[in-house]
C-alpha cells in the first residue's frame, strides 16, 4: 500500500514540476516580449504583464511540492543539528504536521479566494482572476501528497531523516561513484 502511494506521488510530484517549468518558460517568455513591445517597438503590449504574474504564480505553487517531497521547504538544518539522532523523526514529524497546517489552511482560504474573484477579469485580457488564484490550493493539494510521502518513507525507513543535504541527484551521485571505481581499476590493472 505504502509503495503503491509512493509510486503515485512520485508521479504526481513530477507532473508539478512539468507544470512548473511550463508555466516558468511561459512567465520567462511573456516577460521578454513585454519588454520587447515595450522599448523596441514603443507599442507596450497590455496583457503580457498580467499573464507573466498569473504563470509565475502558477510557478512557485506548483514547484512548491518538489521542495516539499525534498524536504527544502521544511528543514532547519541547524535544528537537525542539535536535537540528538533518537529525536530526528519526532521533530521531521512535528515539522510535516505543521506543514500540513499551513498547507490546508491555504487550501481552504485559496479555494474561497477563488470563488470570490471569479467575476474579476485580469486586465487587459477577458479571463477570470479565478484561473491565477486556483493555484494556491491546487499547488498546496500537491504538496500535502508530497509531505505526507517523505514522512511516511521517512517512518517506513525507505528514506533516512533530515533535510535532503545533497546537491547531487543519487543518481548522478552513483554514477559518479561508479565512473571513480572504474579508474580505480584501471589505475591499479597497470601497476
Amino acid at each position: 500500500m505504502l509503495a503503491a502511494f509512493l509510486r503515485f506521488e512520485r508521479q504526481l510530484t513530477r507532473l508539478a514540476m512539468a507544470i512548473a517549468i511550463v508555466m516558468l518558460v511561459i512567465s520567462v517568455t511573456l516577460s521578454f516580449y513585454q519588454v520587447l513591445t515595450r522599448f523596441v517597438f514603443n507599442a507596450p503590449s497590455t496583457w503580457t504583464e498580467v499573464a507573466s504574474r498569473a504563470a509565475m504564480i502558477w510557478c512557485v505553487f506548483m514547484a512548491a511540492a518538489a521542495t516539499f517531497r525534498g524536504g527544502y521547504m521544511m528543514a532547519v538544518e541547524a535544528i537537525y543539528k542539535i536535537v540528538p539522532q533518537r529525536f530526528a523523526l519526532w521533530l521531521e514529524t512535528a515539522i510535516v504536521l505543521c506543514c500540513l497546517l499551513v498547507l490546508g489552511v491555504l487550501i481552504h482560504f485559496g479555494i474561497q479566494m477563488t470563488g470570490r474573484v471569479s467575476n474579476q477579469t485580469m486586465s487587459g485580457m477577458n479571463i477570470s482572476m479565478s484561473y491565477a488564484y486556483a493555484a494556491i490550493p491546487t499547488g498546496s493539494a500537491f504538496a500535502i501528497v508530497a509531505a505526507l510521502a517523505r514522512l511516511f518513507a521517512q517512518l517506513s525507513g525507505r528514506e533516512p531523516v533530515g533535510p535532503d543535504n545533497s546537491e547531487v541527484s543519487p543518481e548522478v551521485e552513483l554514477q559518479q561513484v561508479q565512473h571513480d571505481l572504474a579508474d580505480d581499476d584501471k589505475g591499479g590493472s597497470r601497476s
